[in-house]
């Protein structure tokens, strides 16, 4: 994720708060009341947030472990294209005898 996306999702997230306390205070709350339920809901999606990213992690769906298997198997296709195709048969009895 890059800097500006950072950014913008910060902003959308402090913009939604403050248009959560209006929509609060227009239904009838007073503005402490509002500005409470606007927290609470700040804090239960940063607790939705925090959950996702701590799947993420034990799963090991991150960007980073991504990016690592990719460059993995683009370094095991460059050796595999760069083989004869005697050593391709040669590697291919190896595994079979494994």
């Amino acid at each position: 994720m890059r800097r500006i996306d950072i950014i913008g999702i910060g902003l959308g997230i402090f913009l939604a708060g403050g248009a959560a306390y209006l929509l609060l205070q227009i239904a009838g709350l007073d503005g402490v009341t509002a500005g409470i339920w606007s927290q609470a809901l700040l804090v239960v999606g940063l607790l939705g947030w925090v959950a996702t990213y701590l799947f993420r992690v034990s799963t090991k769906n991150m960007t980073y472990n991504q990016q690592v298997k990719d460059y993995e198997d683009a370094v095991m296709q460059k050796r595999l294209d760069e083989m004869t195709p005697e050593e391709i048969e040669k590697l291919q009895a190896e595994i079979e005898q494994e």
